[in-house]
């Protein structure tokens, strides 16, 4: 038996056998904006994936100076989200974030490129982001999204193993819109 699985989110996944073919099809991922009622999934989420992870009362902030904040559901479950300033022409994707047991399915491609298109829809021609250093499929799926990388910033992030003493840096990624 092969298995082919497709990189994008709502795609199907094949199932080949020698005598068979079937199609056998993944939940849909929709977007939607983020609610303070949805704060405790995005926070277990936050906290299974980051060793320093954001507080509720960043999220209560960014919801309350109305960023751009979205979740990501399958099957009525919060799987990732993200949020993104915006003023001046410019964006920033502060955060962006899937369930660790769900990476490499396209979600966060997904919550990527519906941010950027609603940036592009409120006149923004320029995003930012910074992503750790050592993220190395963060980085390669920016890339693959048009980002650019134009600095480091030493020591922005506290150290993975939360050791106090230590930092990572942060590469800086840009590209237009």
């Amino acid at each position: 038996m092969f298995i082919c699985s497709a990189p994008f989110a709502t795609w199907n996944l094949l199932v080949f056998n020698t005598d068979m073919v079937a199609i056998i099809k993944r939940p849909a991922v929709a977007l939607r904006a983020m609610q303070k009622e949805d704060l405790l999934a995005v926070l277990a989420i936050e906290r299974d994936a980051y060793s320093a992870p954001w507080t509720e009362a960043i999220f209560r902030d960014c919801l309350r100076v109305r960023y751009l904040c979205m979740v990501a559901e399958r099957d009525a479950k919060i799987v990732g989200y993200a949020v993104m300033s915006l003023a001046v022409g410019e964006c920033h994707v502060l955060n962006l974030c899937v369930h660790p047991q769900l990476h490499h399915r396209g979600i966060g491609r997904l919550l990527l490129r519906r941010l950027l298109a609603l940036a592009r829809r409120r006149n923004a021609d320029t995003a930012f982001l910074e992503v750790r250093a050592s993220n190395r499929a963060a980085i390669a799926l920016y890339r693959s999204e048009g980002f650019d990388e134009v600095g480091l910033r030493r020591g922005y992030y506290p150290a993975a193993n939360n050791d106090p003493t230590q930092r990572e840096d942060a590469v800086a990624m840009a590209r237009a819109l």
